[in-house]
């Protein structure tokens, strides 16, 4: 592969070589990748044949210092270099970049049921990590290196069977249980195995890899939907719906103080299946010693299912009873309570999700030897990585809501720091009477599907040539790389409406779904947290809950909408020339090494969109609204393209044979987002009436946005102290330009009007007159029903007939479950035009990265003990200000964080252990969530212990052990303040045990 070679890809075994394998081997090789290499490198390498030190390859990239992890389900996932997200590093295959496609939708919070697939982030759990030789993490950039990681590069190799002659294999089975599961298979499988084969003259050789993985998890978890944000005036004064005179105010903000309050809080149960199947087959042919051919492919299949359970309270307003936190920035209701006129319902929606990825790679590889000084590499491949809908109605999430209209007071208290729900119930209004929250008391709500694919095809072609100058070391490299891109999204989304939101049919579940939900105990499942009332709650299979109510509901009339149509396409083109010299001498003495090169890039972007022209934004209840599209498809396209060139320099220098010293500069560059380059105008409906303070959004993309470029120097010193020992400490500095920013504008998209906008003349402003005329508080439930009111029957019969069902400062519950079942409000010429905050990508902000890595490894002689641990502290300069004015849109640097490793490991008389500890601190994961509130994603610090054990019962057969989050961390991601919770999951230990035979 030319002046790109992976570190692992050439270690040519020699019988003559006593070669130490387990844990300690494994660290050597890794430490001397890191001691021979160019640069900044940190690896890690497989134990032996088909044995890498986790079952997971993100988890082994964590124990590097500047990398720290994304996880999904109590699984490694995503990486992130240096403070850099997993959309600014780039992944490569033997070399090779890789295609990425992720729509997560199985894992996370209620936001994960409408995801797009639309970054450039590569998901390390689709790969097993038996098939992986070794892993390479780049910090530093190099002319010969691809662009596209302005974090890293991390290089995965896989074994290639030349470099390691003759008949070897390996075969290991593992069970896998999950202590979190509730009604899946707490044991599961797993089984791999890999065959190497060399003939007589080692000229021809084959490897064919294999592994199949099923695992069955669950999670309990808690999350809240929006949190929103005004100030203390605002949410205090009785005309703004919050309060009312009856309200009882504790520990009550200052006026120009910012408060937080949730829409909702839920509690889930989350059951998960993950099925993984890996395959690799490589064929070499080597007619000569100089000279190398090799074909390889590679496929991996992540399929993965959830089914999800929630339990909702939330809030007409005004509240009965507020009580506020003393946090002086952003005052936060920690109580909250409300009694109703009546009875409403608690929600209990349940989602199906399924997503199956997929990556395939075929490449081909000739090395040829044409002299004694010059090397010439030809590499191509072809690959393609997709991630589309996988449940059985072939989604990516299904959702049905319904809920138990029973409830006549409820609370909120996250004092403790965990949701505590209570509820007073009356089912004799409602409900069936019988006096306890059952299945019969149950009524459908709103069906909703969404069904989104990712797809990337990545076409490459490198020719590369290597030049000796001398006999020491010294070398000319330069080459050209061609790599064609096209990424394809797609999604939809339905919405069909059963019962309504406001619960036409009580028992409509019961009655055309019968047997299909189960009633059991959610908060006897919570382990850490104390859940408050939620003995009895229901769960059933989304997929086949909806399809006996939507047939049933469409046999009434009531057909299956589409609400949203997306499709785009991003092609870019990059070619790129590079050269790279390589100096091998001495200074005063003392071994010295520079490479020093220039890579030049040209790249082409073009994007294209189907845009679904929205017809109207419908206004369904108090804060629900809705799309309906037009039949009529409109296609946009853009284009953009930008050149670099991109400078490198790696010096290095021996002080004493033992200690060495390194200085690096150069410039890196990342590529946007594909989301950014997007060229489709989107319109989103608000979140509550905008006369009550909802803010319509928008977006648009920009295919004309620049790369983000780094300016990087690097400087560490490093001693090597004994065979399998070491101590470094290294220091970091990126200078990055081109970050991307919002623009933001307020327009109108596509003439949509506003049925809730409050402006005289129109329905809603004719019942926020009406509202104030009758003393009612402008409630987003009083003045939806009012305006419904007023649409259907005129303005004096509705304010006689909201007049006759309003007593004690409130509606009869009853006929506001009526009127939302019974009518929509539908824009027309009377409301004004939508005033949308349109926000797009712009390269406008600038940011400064450093940080320290320090790393220590050592064994203790003879003794089998060792330790390994590193730290690393990452800062940047542009931070979050939680306490910024919400509507204006913030830029800071995701993804910065400290972290720290410390791993014990006893390896002798055929028994290894490794006792690893990992920490990473709290960090900033994304801004400007939740529309116009504008609110931050925090996740909260996480640490983990895990344990692995293998013995050696023979040289060719080994028992091992594995546990994982040994003491059962849990997730956490907040808001602007620790209590404005996101999502709280609960995760539980799992226990691998397992047998490996090789030959």
């Amino acid at each position: 592969m030319g002046a790109y070679a992976p570190a692992f890809a050439q270690d040519d075994a020699d019988d003559d070589v006593v070669v130490v394998t387990g844990i300690r081997g494994s660290l050597m090789q890794s430490m001397d990748v890191k001691r021979e290499s160019n640069g900044i490198v940190d690896a890690i390498s497989a134990e032996d044949i088909g044995k890498f030190p986790d079952t997971n390859l993100a988890e082994s990239l964590q124990r590097i210092t500047g990398v720290s992890i994304d996880r999904v389900n109590g699984e490694g996932s995503l990486v992130t270099a240096r403070g850099f997200g997993a959309s600014f590093n780039l992944v490569t295959l033997n070399g090779r970049t890789m295609p990425t496609a992720n729509v997560a939708t199985v894992g996370g919070d209620q936001q994960a049921d409408f995801a797009t697939g639309s970054s450039r982030a590569f998901d390390f759990s689709n790969l097993a990590s038996e098939g992986v030789s070794g892993l390479e993490v780049y910090k530093t950039g190099r002319a010969a290196i691809p662009s596209g990681g302005i974090g890293a590069t991390v290089n995965i190799s896989t074994a290639r069977p030349l470099d390691n002659p003759g008949v070897r294999g390996t075969l290991s089975v593992k069970g896998v249980f999950d202590t979190s599961v509730e009604d899946g298979d707490e044991l599961t499988p797993e089984i791999a195995g890999l065959y190497s084969w060399t003939n007589d003259n080692d000229t021809l050789g084959a490897a064919v890899f294999g592994s199949w993985q099923r695992r069955d998890s669950a999670s309990v978890s808690a999350t809240s939907n929006n949190w929103n944000i005004n100030t203390g005036d605002f949410f205090l004064d009785t005309a703004n719906g919050r309060i009312n005179g009856s309200t009882v105010v504790t520990n009550p903000p200052a006026a120009d103080q910012l408060v937080s309050y949730p829409n909702d809080s839920r509690y889930h149960l989350a059951e998960a299946t993950r099925e993984r199947l890996n395959g690799q087959a490589v064929l070499q042919f080597r007619p000569q010693e100089n000279f190398t051919a090799t074909v390889d492919y590679t496929y991996a299949e992540n399929k993965l299912e959830e089914q999800r359970t929630d339990q909702t309270n939330w809030f007409n307003r005004p509240f009965g009873e507020v009580i506020f936190d003393d946090n002086p920035v952003v005052g936060t209701t920690v109580y909250l309570q409300e009694t109703l006129n009546g009875v409403k319902d608690i929600g209990f929606e349940q989602q199906f999700r399924g997503s199956k990825d997929t990556l395939e790679s075929l490449g081909l590889n000739a090395e040829w030897e044409v002299s004694d000084r010059l090397t010439l590499s030809l590499d191509a491949h072809t690959s393609k990585a997709e991630s589309g809908p996988d449940a059985p109605n072939g989604t990516s999430s299904t959702l049905v809501s319904m809920g138990a209209p029973v409830v006549a007071a409820h609370s909120l208290d996250i004092r403790s720091g965990f949701p505590v729900q209570r509820y007073t119930l009356d089912d004799m209004l409602r409900g069936n009477g019988n006096g306890v929250l059952d299945v019969g008391d149950l009524g459908s709500q709103i069906a909703r599907t969404n069904t989104s694919f990712q797809g990337q095809d990545v076409d490459e072609l490198r020719l590369d040539a290597s030049w000796d100058l001398d006999e020491i070391g010294s070398k000319l490299d330069f080459g050209v790389n061609w790599r064609a891109s096209e990424m394809t999204m797609r999604r939809t989304q339905t919405q069909q409406t059963l019962g309504d939101w406001g619960i036409n049919n009580p028992g409509d579940v019961q009655q055309f779904a019968p047997g299909v939900v189960s009633e059991y105990c959610l908060s006897c499942l919570y382990d850490d947290f104390e859940a408050g009332d939620a003995r009895v709650a229901f769960k059933a299979n989304a997929v086949e809950l909806y399809s006996l109510l939507s047939a049933a509901y469409a046999g009434m009339g009531n057909p299956v909408n589409d609400t949203g149509r997306d499709f785009n396409v991003v092609e870019e083109d990059i070619f790129a020339v590079y050269g790279q010299i390589t100096w091998e001498g001495d200074i005063g003495g003392m071994p010295a090494n520079l490479v020093a090169g220039v890579r030049y890039e040209e790249t082409d972007v073009s994007a294209l969109a189907e845009v679904a022209i929205p017809q109207n934004i419908i206004w369904q209840a108090d804060n629900d609204f809705t799309i309906a599209l037009t039949s009529d498809v409109q296609p946009v396209s853009d284009s953009g393209s930008y050149d670099n060139l991109l400078p490198s320099m790696d010096f290095s220098l021996e002080f004493r044979p033992d200690v060495i010293g390194r200085v690096s500069f150069s410039e890196t560059l990342a590529r946007p987002n594909f989301g950014d380059l997007f060229v489709a105008d989107d319109a989103n409906t608000p979140p509550r009436p905008t006369a009550l303070g909802g803010i319509a959004t928008g977006s648009s993309g920009n295919a004309g946005l620049l790369p983000l470029v780094s300016k990087n120097f690097d400087v560490s010193l490093e001693w090597y102290f004994d065979d399998a020992s070491y101590v470094s400490i290294g220091y970091f500095d990126k200078r990055v330009r081109n970050f991307i920013g919002v623009g933001q504008t307020t327009q109108n998209l596509f003439g949509l009007r506003d049925p809730s906008s409050g402006a005289a003349g129109s329905r809603s402003g004719d019942a926020l007159d009406a509202l104030s005329g009758l003393g009612a508080d402008p409630t987003d439930v009083n003045l939806f029903t009012m305006t419904a009111l007023i649409d259907q029957f005129g303005l004096t019969d509705a304010v006689t007939m909201f007049s006759a069902n309003f007593s004690g400062g409130s509606l009869d519950q009853a006929f506001v479950d009526a009127t939302f079942g019974a009518y929509d409000v539908v824009p027309d010429a009377n409301d004004p035009l939508f005033a949308f905050e349109v926000t797009g990508p712009i390269n406008n902000r600038e940011g400064n990265i450093h940080g320290i890595e320090a790393a220590v490894q050592h064994f203790f002689g003879d003794t089998g003990f060792g330790v390994a641990a590193n730290y690393t502290m990452v800062e940047g300069d542009v931070g979050i200000d939680v306490g910024a004015d919400p509507n204006v849109d913030q830029f800071a640097l995701e993804g910065l964080s400290d972290s720290a490793n410390a791993t014990l490991i006893y390896e002798k008389y055929g028994l290894s252990a490794r006792l690893a500890y990992n920490w990473r601190g709290d960090f900033l994961a994304s801004t400007n969530r939740s529309g116009g509130n504008r609110n931050p994603v925090f996740v909260d610090e996480f640490e983990q212990l895990d344990l692995n054990i293998t013995y050696d019962i023979t040289d060719n057969l080994a028992v091992s052990f594995e546990g994982i989050n040994l003491t059962g961390e849990n997730l956490r991601t907040y808001s602007r303040d620790y209590s404005n919770f996101w999502f709280i999951q609960e995760l539980e230990p799992r226990y691998l045990v397992g047998a490996r035979y090789k030959f």
